[in-house]
């Protein structure tokens, strides 16, 4: 068996490397390159330098998204992964039912963003017009506010899977150790059991905080970035500059500001992991 994998594995990484280099590096260093062209077409380019990476930081829209799209991201990031450890925690207890919540908890995350994002301007507009407040695409507050619980409601439950999946890699014997040393469920929690689930917090910190930076489906359908682009991110920004204005230069610092795009989500997530990878402690 070990030969006949040794022989024949080019002919199974051959079709899947072909398609991630068609798919994804190849658009990818193509984009790279476009993001210092004038251009309406890809067939008819005009180099022009920086000048696009000057225009998208002089971009006032782009400067509202990006701060808007910060704070939305610590927000959404904080509240998903305690109130996901939280249910993680009492579903390690050994209740009944443990099994069925988790389903259901999970379950809002196999729904797509565009419906869900629907589904939840429906839901959040007749509550604000029955409050006689302003509906969301009036309202810019509003519109945070119900994108951090429309991410909150999609997210927790898949983190809470894996909190669980670490939590009950917990070794039981450490916390019976625990209990016969005096701890009560308070020391117990903070100094065993948050740091053995660290693994667990490292990939959902990032998950829930590259899944925030990226938002965008579920952005275009709850406020489409109203009013005024007041409730826009950066992912929505970049669609609306590339595609939504008209003009040869847009188009090339609508490839600059993904680029740069690209660059932020890298630099935060390398900075979340080695800061959270720091602080796990080996089982």
């Amino acid at each position: 068996m070990q030969k006949a994998i040794s022989k024949y594995w080019p002919v199974f990484v051959l079709p899947t490397l072909l398609a991630f280099i068609i798919g994804f590096i190849w658009p990818f260093i193509w984009g790279i390159y476009l993001s210092f062209q004038r251009f309406t077409t890809v067939s008819k380019t005009t180099f022009v330098g920086l000048q696009n990476y000057i225009n998208v930081f002089s971009d006032e829209t782009f400067l509202h998204a990006f701060s808007f799209t910060a704070a939305f991201t610590v927000v959404s990031t904080v509240l998903i992964n305690v109130c996901a450890f939280a249910i993680a925690l009492v579903l390690t207890r050994g209740i009944r039912g443990t099994n069925l919540f988790r389903t259901v908890y999970f379950m809002p995350n196999l729904i797509g963003g565009i419906l869900l994002g629907y589904i939840w301007q429906i839901l959040l507009n007749g509550v604000l017009a029955n409050l006689q407040r302003p509906l969301l695409a009036l309202d810019a507050k509003a519109g945070f506010v119900g994108l951090v619980i429309l991410m909150c409601w999609q997210q927790i439950g898949y983190m809470m899977i894996i909190y669980v999946a670490g939590l009950q890699s917990v070794p039981g014997d450490l916390i019976e150790a625990a209990k016969i040393d005096g701890a009560n469920d308070r020391e117990i929690l903070f100094k065993i059991k948050i740091p053995m689930v660290m693994p667990s917090v490292t990939i959902c910190t990032f998950l829930t905080l590259t899944n925030s930076f990226k938002l965008f489906d579920q952005n275009v359908a709850l406020t489409a970035g109203e009013p005024a682009n007041a409730s826009e991110m950066l992912a929505l920004n970049i669609y609306n500059t590339f595609y939504g204005r008209s003009g040869a230069q847009w188009k090339g610092i609508g490839q600059a500001k993904a680029a740069v795009f690209f660059l932020i989500v890298v630099v935060i997530s390398l900075i979340q992991l080695k800061f959270t990878r720091s602080k796990e402690v080996q089982q």
